[in-house]
């Protein structure tokens, strides 16, 4: 990431909107977005199949779910944020992997521009195409601040995006047991 170039857009962003880039509380405002843009877009310097390399045999072919990890994401349209909560199920072929490996996939889709149809559809496929899983789906829920503070000011609405891969395409009875452990 060039931190010199992400300060001289801040700074020149300040300017058009009529700040004194050079006052007081704004000062290390190019540095602190520069340092936070870095935090905030880490996902671009990750690769899911590293993360989901680490897996262990077993014999269980039973649907695997980890529901509500917590993401933050950017909206790659008004590179405003986004966030909720990610509910991922997948069928594991002969390999599970660590549950934590699945928030931290969350992540490296999250921590990027995105738009939540495409991160939810990418997370299915990197657990399809990284554990050799039988089925894979993917809920992503969202509330949107480009909805929220700006455009139709809907505070508290949410963007429910769904992703099946494999099993849970051709079985209703899988989704729904989904849905429903998903509630509990």
């Amino acid at each position: 990431m060039d931190q010199e170039k992400i300060k001289q857009a801040v700074s020149l962003l300040l300017e058009a909107i009529g700040e004194d880039k050079d006052r007081e509380g704004l000062k290390d405002t190019p540095d602190r977005i520069a340092r936070m843009y870095e935090e905030i877009f880490e996902g671009y310097d990750k690769d899911p199949k590293e993360i989901l390399s680490k897996v262990f045999t077993a014999d269980n072919s039973e649907m695997v779910i980890e529901k509500d990890i917590t993401f933050y994401s950017m909206c790659e349209h008004h590179m405003m944020p986004f966030y909720g909560k990610a509910h991922i199920a997948y069928v594991p072929g002969d390999k599970v992997v660590g549950i934590s490996k699945l928030a931290r996939t969350v992540e490296v889709f999250a921590r990027r521009l995105q738009i939540q149809e495409r991160m939810t559809g990418q997370i299915a496929d990197a657990v399809m195409e990284n554990l050799g899983a039988k089925g894979a789906m993917v809920v992503l829920e969202a509330e949107h601040m480009c909805m929220t503070m700006r455009g139709v000011k809907k505070p508290g609405s949410k963007t429910v995006t769904v992703a099946t891969r494999g099993c849970f395409e051709d079985s209703e009875e899988l989704r729904n047991r989904f849905f429903s452990l998903m509630r509990d």
